[in-house]
């Protein structure tokens, strides 16, 4: 009993084999990396090491570590009450678009700076650029449509050297669209990546979080905090993740000559088949569905192409 616990909670099954994050944290690794951790790390009730995932604060200074040991990442920050994401899963979807890529590349990964991605909504953490950047050398154009996060995400590559050539920050000016805007004619990108708002509202955004905590806690809770933060323009919109999916399908066709492919997460299995409808009115010519997940989490990215 006891080794199948312990090995039940070594390994993430579920992660992509590339992925840094596969095992369990190393939370005497993480202090030493970033000793502004150490606080925040305490013996669980399994009796393991660990900290208290519902704590923001404790959380942020996780993905500090984490950041900082597998990431080379000196200064990174983000202003209170922005999203601060679970980086395993983030680092999925950077390893999943390599593997897709190299489909393409003789079986071969694709590195270095002439990988050209987007990142539709990079957040204030501009998580998915620190992460393309680092494990393969690749470049990024990373746009959001809040001036605070693009402030913040600014200053995390101006404070990091290696970062610096290697990533670019756009605002998308208008909230109505989504490449329009960003790519610019003379823009010829590899890959583009998306992790949309979840939700059609504030109300079904504070209902998805009750009901998590109370899966993940075992207690009822009646008021949300989010341990992993976000503002709304990063937790719901208008029609939710479907509408803003079907949305970015068609305005993907205008720049089918500048992006090989287009990529999203879609976190909710049930809008699949409007989105493969919305792709067959594109005449998209290739469309991939990948599986992914994390834990007991189950998601998949979405990827079509014109080429």
């Amino acid at each position: 009993m006891d080794s199948k616990k312990k090995k039940r909670i070594s390994t993430k099954t579920t992660l992509h084999p590339r992925n840094k994050h596969k095992g369990r944290y190393d939370f005497a690794v993480l202090t030493k990396a970033c000793p502004e951790l150490t606080p925040f790390v305490q013996l669980n009730k399994f009796g393991d090491t660990s900290i208290d995932f519902f704590d923001p604060k404790a959380v942020k200074m996780l993905n500090k570590a984490l950041l900082k040991q597998y990431y080379s990442i000196d200064y990174w920050d983000i202003p209170e009450h922005y999203l601060c994401p679970p980086i395993p899963g983030r680092a999925d979807y950077i390893h999943h678009l390599a593997t897709l890529l190299t489909e393409t590349n003789q079986g071969k990964i694709p590195k270095g700076e002439k990988i050209i991605c987007l990142d539709i909504g990079t957040g204030a953490n501009c998580i998915y650029p620190i992460i393309g950047t680092q494990e393969y050398g690749w470049s990024f154009i990373a746009s959001d449509i809040d001036e605070v996060s693009i402030e913040n995400a600014r200053n995390i590559v101006a404070r990091n050297e290696h970062l610096k050539d290697r990533i670019e920050i756009r605002q998308q000016k208008n909230p109505n669209q989504i490449f329009k805007g960003i790519i610019q004619q003379k823009d010829q990108i590899t890959i583009a990546l998306c992790n949309p708002p979840f939700h059609k509202s504030a109300k079904e955004a504070q209902a998805g979080t009750l009901r998590k905590l109370n899966n993940l806690k075992g207690t009822k809770v009646t008021k949300a905090e989010l341990n992993f933060g976000g503002q709304s323009n990063e937790l719901w919109c208008k029609g939710g993740e479907k509408k803003f999916i079907k949305n970015m399908i068609k305005e993907s066709k205008q720049f089918s000559k500048q992006c090989t492919w287009f990529t999203t997460l879609v976190s909710k299995e049930v809008n699949l088949p409007a989105i493969y409808d919305a792709l067959k009115r594109v005449n998209a010519s290739t469309v991939k569905t990948i599986p992914m997940g994390q834990g007991n989490k189950v998601s998949r990215i979405v990827a079509w192409s014109f080429v």
